[in-house]
């Protein structure tokens, strides 16, 4: 007899005849899974699996990845390029010719009218890494404005931001395999589970092994919170406070590595005094924890021989988001473990290839992790490139954030938006469409004709999706792995690389500056300039990252293979070789409940969709098992109201309300509910957004909110008004 899910429809994989797997990596989360794409005799797309020889996934692949295939046949793909003079007219086909010339010539106008940084660029973490290092080079090198940036300041720049501020660069210390090493793991606004399944499975098989424990900082009962040993559900927002206090315990009951810390770190009498004010009894009053846990998990973590953490939106989604890093990659340096296997400060990177942009994108400065404010990294990129040096920024321009207020004040005037969508990604969404309205040209490039941004854009580029197109993406545990291409993209639709050389030959530097027509062509050039750097690459190439299922860098010319772990010799990114210990005062500059908006909105990932569901809302699986936006709220809390089970009600901000769908649980407290960030239709509409002072992300996770009952015919009507809007 069945039961429960066995008697629903059950997920099957294709078993059509298969004539050829072709080899490519996943394009969803940063895992980076290694994927073999079936092919049957018609040379379609039918099915796909994990790579057995992988490291990173051993064959597995979470339900994203399982259907990953479907992609190729989705609904509403862009297929040929499209052009209009103004926002509410009808789109016309046209040819990238005309497109093309469109945009350079409007690039042009405007920089010339209004000055060269009028113009600006964001772009996505979903390209190729030579697509990001191609649109640094037209950046940079030929259009020339400061203001660029990438969507990965939505989600990874506290990240980078903290690790730069730590250990002088970005890029993560660790890797998968310190799961099976450490003695401790800490998991802070992480739920692994639901937002990196296969990262997940690793770290599970080697608790079984070792039995290692688990302790998790959420504010909400998370799937991983279930599975903890201890679960510390922290008053949002007020993460420094629980590692200031960590940190105080540890130098309070002498815990800390000494050696290392004289060793390889500076500002450590600073940093101490400072935390010396955080004692457990005055944090616990800030951050919810109580006085014994935070004294328990600091000796736990402490006196363990390898102890590791890792974080995810939880940290970096907040206006602390790049303190809560350094605090974190503080905690690691107090204890000695950065750089030896099952100790390290690991980042669990949100899209594919965000590592990539951050590489080699030249978003936050010139590639290689070189530094717009640094003279000669000016001169040998320009002298790579063939321009004067002159030509580029002396300092970085807006970050993304940053970008829409100043389209508000007039300061820019056109925007060209690659992959990404922030009518959907951007919190307070009625801002950002009025800021939208504001453009006098626009340009949106994607692999969807349907996103919602390009109802606000002049020109529409048709781009390559995923396995349309050969390069290489960067993991968490920066493993550069192969993308090849399986099939081509659809009608006219174009490579990104193939769209930003065409561009380039439209700008006076662009005839200077040599823009390779292939991938391969390209990685070498990102070889040659990685020679001698942190993230030296110059030991790769395809044939070798194939073969070993993917590369860490830093990888040097005449290795055998790459590196899994950094900063094992001590020597960190600084001129004096060492990490730095920082202070952190605390500055609580969240919006709070208050008696008018009485609950937390926390926000977060299904397993089933990726981002803002441009491609997982195409795909029938995982729709059919997260279909609709819904709001978790505590039974208490909806008693309270009058709010039932599986009904719906009105969630409103200072910034606007949604209509959604209730679930009465206990894994929010009676102060908070949690909506999925993926569905357009709710948690941007009502999201602050304060920023982050370093690293100009967004907080998503934390605002005020109230919940009102709401007639469920009114809301039916709402639902389906929302529904067919979009």
């Amino acid at each position: 007899m069945l039961f429960g899910r066995a008697k629903k429809n059950q997920i099957k994989i294709p078993t059509h005849d298969i004539v050829k797997w072709k080899y490519t990596t996943c394009g969803y989360c940063s895992t980076g899974c290694s994927i073999e794409v079936g092919l049957n005799k018609e040379g379609q797309a039918v099915t796909g699996r994990g790579v057995g020889g992988a490291d990173v996934n051993r064959g597995k692949l979470c339900i994203k990845g399982i259907f990953e295939h479907e992609l190729f046949h989705s609904a509403g793909r862009g297929t040929v390029p499209l052009m209009r003079d103004k926002t509410h007219e009808p789109y016309q086909q046209t040819s990238w010719d005309m497109a093309m010339d469109k945009t350079a010539s409007e690039i042009k106008r405007i920089q010339g009218t209004y000055g060269r940084d009028s113009f600006a660029i964001i772009s996505t973490g979903q390209i190729l890494t030579e697509e990001f290092y191609t649109l640094g080079k037209l950046v940079r090198g030929c259009i020339g404005t400061n203001n660029y940036d990438g969507n990965t300041t939505l989600c990874m720049a506290s990240a980078a931001s903290g690790y730069k501020r730590s250990f002088g660069s970005d890029g993560p210390p660790g890797c998968y395999d310190d799961f099976e090493h450490t003695d401790c793991l800490i998991a802070f606004g992480s739920n692994l589970p639901e937002q990196h399944p296969v990262i997940y499975w690793r770290m599970r098989e080697a608790r079984e092994k070792r039995r290692f424990p688990l302790i998790v900082v959420d504010p909400r009962v998370t799937m991983l919170a279930q599975f903890a040993d201890m679960h510390l559900p922290i008053t949002p927002g007020t993460d420094v406070v629980l590692l200031n206090a960590l940190a105080h315990v540890i130098l309070d009951e002498g815990l800390e590595d000494r050696a290392y810390i004289d060793a390889h770190c500076s500002g450590a009498d600073a940093f101490e005094k400072l935390v010396a004010e955080y004692d457990p009894v005055t944090a616990s009053k800030i951050c919810g924890i109580d006085v014994d846990t935070i004294r328990n998990v600091a000796r736990l973590y402490a006196k363990s021989n390898t102890a590791m953490s890792i974080w995810t939106m939880g940290i970096n989604q907040s206006t602390h988001g790049s303190d809560g890093v350094v605090g974190i990659n503080s905690l690691n340096l107090l204890t000695g473990n950065i750089g030896k296997p099952g100790g390290t400060s690991l980042s669990i990177t949100g899209q594919c290839n965000a590592m990539g942009t951050r590489e080699w994108s030249s978003c936050s400065g010139l590639p290689g992790y070189r530094a717009l404010e640094k003279e000669q990294d000016r001169e040998d990129i320009a002298k790579f490139w063939g321009i004067d040096p002159e030509f580029f920024p002396k300092k970085r321009g807006l970050f993304k954030t940053d970008i829409f207020p100043a389209i508000e004040t007039g300061q820019i005037k056109g925007l060209w938006i690659i992959g990404t969508n922030p009518m959907t990604s951007m919190p307070n969404t009625a801002r950002i469409r009025k800021t939208l309205e504001r453009l006098e040209f626009c340009v949106v490039q994607d692999a969807y004709r349907d996103v919602e941004t390009t109802e606000y854009a002049n020109v529409f580029f048709p781009a390559g999706l995923w396995a349309e197109k050969n390069g290489v993406m960067t993991n968490t545990e920066r493993r550069v792995n192969l993308m090849s291409k399986v099939i081509d993209p659809p009608a006219e639709a174009k490579a990104d690389l193939w769209i930003f050389n065409q561009m380039a030959k439209r700008f006076e530097n662009g005839q200077k500056i040599k823009f390779p027509e292939t991938a391969p062509e390209v990685f070498d050039e990102m070889r040659e300039l990685s020679k001698g750097r942190f993230l030296d690459i110059s030991g790769m190439s395809y044939e070798k990252i194939e073969q070993q299922r993917g590369i860490q860098w830093p990888m040097k010319d005449g290795d055998d293979t790459g590196s899994p772990r950094v900063y094992s010799d001590g020597r960190f990114n600084y001129p004096d070789g060492k990490a730095k210990l920082i202070p952190l005062p605390f500055i609580n500059d969240n919006e709070v409940p208050d008696s008018g908006f009485p609950f937390w909105l926390n926000s977060g990932r299904v397993v089933e969709h990726f981002h803002t569901r441009t491609r997982t809302g195409k795909i029938g699986n995982q729709n059919k098992f997260s279909p609709t936006p819904y709001m978790e709220m505590n039974p208490d809390s909806g008693k309270e109201l009058g709010i039932e089970h599986m009904s719906y009600a009105r969630l409103v901000s200072r910034r606007g309300d949604a209509v959604v769908l209730v679930q009465l649980t206990q894994r929010v407290p009676r102060n908070m509910v949690f909506v999925p960030f993926h569905f357009h239709e709710c948690v941007n509409r009502v999201s602050l957004g304060l920023l982050d002072p370093h690293s100009r992300q967004p907080a998503f996770k934390q605002c005020a909110v109230r919940v009102e009952a709401i007639e469920q015919q009114e809301a039916a009507a709402v639902v389906n008004r929302a529904a067919r809007t979009f």
